[in-house]
């Protein structure tokens, strides 16, 4: 086994040298990207009762939802284009005729990927169908908004109280 070989001379007086780099130029900040176009809010007056039309529904693994009566209330049938929108963690299902979205021959409402995960949508988890047949509307409740809506409403009319009577 041969000993390990002592630096010369030459390699003790190396020394690295810092490599040039020109100083930037100054550039001006890019533009800000342009935000997207919201739907427009929904009035704040109600609705008659009559005219809502509710269900409950669980997406499957790939985001579809049975809504066959609502739908049916709506005058969507099969193969119906939609543009579905969020706004306050809620899917917007509206009908448009370059709508992306279709209405699935067994009357299947698909829910776009990116907007179940906006909104907190999980397979298989209920989500609260409400149609407006007169605004050609149907909007999608997740559970967790659901939850969220009704401990507001029952802390307001309990009064902060965790149990009746």
């Amino acid at each position: 086994m041969t000993a390990p070989r002592q630096p010369t001379r030459r390699h003790l007086d190396e020394q690295l040298i810092g490599a040039v780099i020109p100083t930037p130029l100054p550039r001006p900040a890019p533009p800000p990207a342009p935000m997207p176009a919201l739907p427009e809010a929904l009035p704040a007056a109600r609705e008659p009762v009559d005219d809502v039309v509710f269900d409950v529904a669980r997406p499957d693994a790939d985001g579809r939802v049975a809504a066959r009566a609502l739908l049916r209330a709506l005058g969507w049938p099969s193969g119906h284009r939609l543009h579905i929108d969020v706004a306050d963690c809620l899917l917007l299902v509206t009908a448009a005729p370059d709508g992306t979205h279709v209405v699935g021959a067994r009357g299947a409402l698909p829910l776009p990927a990116a907007a179940r995960q906006m909104c907190g949508v999980h397979p298989y988890q209920a989500v609260l169908l409400v149609a407006f047949p007169a605004r050609d509307l149907l909007v999608v409740h997740p559970s967790n908004t659901i939850t969220r809506l009704l401990a507001d409403l029952h802390a307001t009319v309990l009064g902060g109280a965790s149990h009746a009577g």
